[in-house]
């Protein structure tokens, strides 16, 4: 596996060469000045315990304020706790506080926070603010677009509280911080060459995905493959699968499919 990862990252860009819009993770750019963005996400992860398949929801929406700042805001549904209900919901903003841009290139430097409420049962140490905990998240992004291959990582702080239904957090106080890192790389496969803003382009990404335990040091790391699809510039479709490479943090569901359909309105009360 380590074999494959390296030849991804070294051998793919001398093929063909991404667009700076990642799948399992967010790229340093935002959503552009006075443009909403309307997200639905949809993940199916596996149980180990059950074997049964977990059906996660997000719809989403987020909206560029200025070309260095977007905020965004969405709902948590899933049916895990035997029915299908709304677990709670996220707001997080995004302040690009660098750019270097040039000819078919660049390279940007954003930072992040999130705050999340659910109500989940919590039952896990990692922390997954998606499926389980409530809590806050505070990060640095960098990502360099290099004509058609795009590289971006990301490191955050993560800190689990107690969920809003009463449910404490179950592994001690110790337990409740980590830190999440990620590694993406796109690549832009078509079109070969641009005749117009209304040309589908297809994206293929992998990204490694981590997050440590910052008391024990038990950590996961992932592997995510993924296509991406974007109409006239304006809808994206992103379908990918993720894998678990590392277990040594309990996580109930590591592997599964995700699928998201975003849809961009332009010029939003803008005179």
């Amino acid at each position: 596996m380590k074999q494959f990862i390296v030849a991804v990252f070294i051998l793919f860009p001398a093929v063909i060469a991404a667009q700076e819009l990642f799948v399992y993770t967010e790229p340093a750019s935002n959503i552009s000045t006075h443009t909403l963005g309307i997200r639905l996400e949809q993940m199916l992860m596996k149980d180990k315990y059950t074997t049964q398949n977990s059906y996660y929801l997000s719809p989403k929406i987020g909206f560029g304020l200025s070309k260095n700042l977007m905020v965004q805001g969405g709902l948590l549904f899933s049916n895990v706790q035997r029915g299908f209900y709304l677990n709670g919901g996220s707001v997080n903003g995004k302040y690009r506080f660098l750019s270097n841009d040039g000819i078919h290139n660049h390279f940007r430097m954003a930072a992040f926070g999130r705050y999340t409420l659910n109500n989940s049962h919590i039952h896990e140490y990692a922390i997954d603010f998606m499926m389980h905990n409530s809590g806050y998240e505070m990060g640095i992004i960098a990502t360099q677009l290099m004509n058609r291959l795009a590289i971006s990582a990301t490191g955050s702080f993560l800190h689990a509280t107690d969920n809003t239904n009463g449910e404490k957090y179950l592994f001690g106080n110790q337990l409740r911080n980590a830190f999440s890192y990620s590694l993406s790389g796109g690549i832009l496969i078509l079109p070969t060459e641009y005749t117009s803003y209304k040309q589908a382009n297809l994206n293929f990404m992998i990204e490694l995905l981590g997050q440590s335990n910052l008391h024990n040091g038990f950590n996961f790391l992932d592997i995510a493959p993924s296509l991406q699809v974007i109409i006239s510039s304006r809808m994206r479709i992103d379908l990918g699968y993720r894998w678990a490479m590392v277990k040594k943090l309990q996580r109930s569901a590591a592997d599964g499919a995700l699928l998201r359909i975003e849809y961009n309105i332009y010029n939003v009360g803008h005179k």
